[in-house]
């Protein structure tokens, strides 16, 4: 696996937002994915970084959704 590629879910925690917003911006082309169904990955550069809270981790402010490329449609 290439380095700075992580799951749905921590690419989830890593943004502050649900698994499926992870997904559906992988298929609007919005972030890079290599990889299937249970074996796909995320690279984290393309993520937006949501704001936690230093000590309780508690999400305060999830992240802006990535752009989109030139000439496609938001789902």
């Amino acid at each position: 696996m290439p380095p700075g590629y992580v799951t749905a879910a921590d690419a989830a925690y890593y943004a502050g937002v649900p698994v499926g917003t992870i997904w559906r911006w992988a298929s609007e082309g919005r972030i890079t994915k290599t990889g299937k169904g249970k074996q796909a990955r995320y690279l984290v550069r393309d993520l937006p970084h949501g704001r936690r809270d230093e000590y309780t981790r508690e999400l305060l402010e999830p992240g802006k959704p990535p752009t989109l490329p030139e000439g496609c449609r938001a789902a």
